[in-house]
C-alpha cells in the first residue's frame, strides 16, 4: 500500500515545502489549508498519517486532532510555531503521536514520518487476510474495501466499524458493544454515534448495504443472505 500523508498547513510556502519532501520520499500527499478542509479530506480519503499545524483559520489543529481521534487512531504529528510546554502537553493529551516546532529540518520531519509509519504499519510488505462477503471484499492489510472488484472509499472509522461487524458476522451486537469494540472502552459518546456511522457506511456500501441488518431495539448485525 502506498502511504498517503495528509498535510494540514495554512502557510502555502510551508505546505509546498513539506509536500516536495514527501514526494521526494515517494509518499502520496493530500493537502489542506485549514481545519475544516482537513476534516473533509480525512473523511473521504484513505490517510496513513497526518502532519497537522496548530494555528489555522476556521478550526485550529487541536480541534482537528480531537476530531481525528474520535474517528481513528491514524498517527498524527503536530507542527507548530509555538514551543510552550503546555501546548506540547495538550497535543499529547488529545492524542498526537509526535510534535515538531518551527523552524524545523525537513529531514527530521521525514525521519519522524517514517518512524511512525513503521511503528503503525509494520507488515506492509506481507499479504494480509481478506474477507469476502457476497462480493464485498475487505483487505485488512491495505485497508481497501471493494464491491464487485471496484474500490470504495471509507473514512478510517467507517472501515473500523465494517471490519468489526465482519469479524462478528452473524452476531447481534448492541450499540454499546459496538461503541466499546470500535471506539474503545474510554470513549464517552452515545448510541447516536453508532447510528450515524452505520447510516454513512450503508450509503457507501451501495448495493451491499443489505449486509448490515438492524436489530430493532438493540443494535446491528452483519449477515450474508443465503
Amino acid at each position: 500500500m502506498e502511504e498517503s500523508i495528509l498535510v494540514v498547513e495554512d502557510e502555502e510556502r510551508m505546505r509546498d515545502l513539506i509536500e516536495a519532501y514527501l514526494r521526494k520520499e515517494k509518499f502520496s500527499t493530500l493537502m489542506a489549508k485549514n481545519g475544516l478542509e482537513a476534516i473533509k479530506i480525512f473523511d473521504t480519503n484513505k490517510v496513513s498519517l497526518v502532519i497537522l499545524d496548530i494555528m489555522m483559520p476556521f478550526m485550529d489543529g487541536f480541534d482537528v486532532c480531537k476530531y481525528i481521534r474520535r474517528n481513528s487512531d491514524v498517527p498524527v504529528i503536530i507542527l507548530t510555531a509555538r514551543s510552550e510546554e503546555d501546548d506540547k502537553l495538550l497535543g499529547y493529551e488529545i492524542g498526537a503521536d509526535d510534535y515538531i516546532t518551527k523552524p524545523f529540518s525537513p529531514k527530521v520531519l521525514m525521519a519522524k514520518v517514517k518512524a511512525l509509519l513503521k511503528r503503525y504499519y509494520p507488515d506492509q510488505t506481507h499479504n494480509g487476510p481478506k474477507t469476502n462477503l457476497d462480493g464485498l471484499i475487505i483487505d485488512e492489510l491495505s485497508h481497501e474495501v471493494l464491491i464487485d472488484d471496484k474500490e470504495i472509499y471509507l473514512s478510517p472509522k467507517e472501515y473500523d466499524l465494517l471490519l468489526y461487524l465482519a469479524r462478528n458476522k452473524g452476531i447481534a451486537l448492541s450499540r454499546d458493544k459496538i461503541l466499546d469494540g470500535v471506539w474503545g472502552m474510554d470513549y464517552f459518546g452515545d448510541a447516536r454515534t453508532v447510528d450515524t456511522h452505520v447510516k454513512r457506511l450503508r450509503e457507501k456500501l451501495l448495493n451491499k448495504a443489505y449486509l448490515i441488518a438492524t436489530i430493532r431495539g438493540s443494535g446491528y448485525k452483519l449477515e450474508v443472505k443465503k
